[in-house]
């Protein structure tokens, strides 16, 4: 039996992680540690009973505050540990980070456009989205290599990491990985693996996934 054989049925749930005080302001976190406010701890709690329904095998976090304090909502729920690591982070992003986006507009202006038409950019002299695939992805699919067959992965993580990761995963070039579009804070992605490898089945859901009957009808 092949690998992907023996693999088929496997999910990888990618959870962005509650509202932050900068997020609201429209401030660029990257690797910034933010907490949660009181509305994103709430938003963790409602998600993650909804998770939970899923039956995780396993969740894996960014050790940012506001991604381990998401995660922790669904462990006290399944009993689960949480397994945190620097890999899942948010893109570093150097100058950009504290700023609002009209402060990044103002001083970044061409450096954020040429970010938007999908040419590797350094933002803020930090990491490449490459750069956040690299350490990333790997650290997802070696922890979904972990699960039973029809097993599932929770991974707690951030926007931009989220958006990197799957298109990593499912084959899209880096120039393209923008059009997958953001999530919404405590929203989530389902990666689904098959015969051809790993899939995007749902994209910023906030309810539970649901099978796709008749999409060519």
């Amino acid at each position: 039996m092949t690998g992907t054989e023996r693999g088929r049925g496997r999910r990888i749930v990618l959870w962005r992680h509650g509202q932050t005080a900068w997020n609201l302001e429209r401030r660029f976190q990257g690797s910034t540690d933010i907490e949660l406010t009181e509305t994103g701890v709430a938003q963790a709690r409602r998600a993650a009973r909804l998770l939970a329904a899923l039956n995780p095998d396993a969740i894996i976090a960014s050790d940012l505050r506001r991604a381990a304090a998401t995660a922790a909502e669904l462990a006290a729920l399944t009993g689960l540990d949480v397994t945190h690591d620097p890999a899942l982070r948010e893109t570093y992003a150097g100058q950009w980070q504290g700023l609002t986006h009209d402060e990044i507009m103002a001083r970044f202006g061409d450096q954020y456009a040429a970010w938007k038409r999908g040419e590797p950019v350094r933002r803020g002299g930090g990491e490449l989205e490459t750069e956040v695939a690299d350490r990333a992805a790997p650290f997802v699919l070696a922890m979904a290599d972990k699960l039973p067959d029809d097993g599932t992965l929770v991974v707690v993580s951030h926007g931009g990491t989220i958006r990197t990761t799957i298109g990593r995963l499912i084959g899209l070039d880096p120039h393209t990985w923008e059009s997958l579009g953001g999530l919404t804070n405590c929203c989530w992605s389902v990666l689904g693996e098959g015969a051809r490898g790993w899939r995007l089945l749902e994209h910023n859901a906030g309810t539970l996934p649901e099978p796709v009957l008749g999409d060519d009808d």
